[in-house]
């Protein structure tokens, strides 16, 4: 990866953690956690009468990494079918185990910033941790 996409990435990955547009209290929802850093987040999903995706927000604790991601999670939701959703958090999470090419994080909007993520592996965990909490949340809908 060329140094100008990496700084690009960065400035992604920082311009959601700095500015989160989804970050909202969710008092009423559990956290899932990241138990070797400390990072927690949950994530709610609401959809509408269309059966689509009217709202989705997170709320949590951590890393550049987990809160960027879990803004990034949340926008990508907006507008989608649940089974979209859980195709997209499905793809995004065995990129990051590395079952799947990390070329194909490109159909993911802003979520190709964590390409880089997936050559550390102490990270990964940051990255998927509100993907994980969307999977949960979307399990139970469906």
């Amino acid at each position: 990866m060329s140094d100008t996409f990496e700084n690009l990435y960065e400035e992604i990955i920082r311009d959601h953690y700095k500015n989160p547009r989804y970050k909202k209290p969710l008092d009423n929802l559990p956290y899932v956690q990241n138990p070797s850093c400390g990072d927690k987040v949950r994530v709610a999903i609401i959809v509408g009468a269309d059966g689509r995706i009217t709202e989705a927000a997170f709320d949590g604790t951590g890393c550049s990494i987990s809160m960027s991601s879990a803004d990034v999670l949340a926008e990508l939701l907006q507008g989608k079918t649940p089974q979209e959703a859980k195709a997209m958090v499905e793809l995004f999470l065995a990129v990051l185990r590395g079952e799947k090419d990390v070329a194909e994080l490109d159909t993911l909007g802003d979520a190709i910033a964590f390409q880089g993520v997936a050559r550390l592996p102490v990270r990964l965990k940051c990255a998927a941790l509100s993907w994980r909490a969307a999977l949960e949340q979307l399990e139970k809908l469906m």
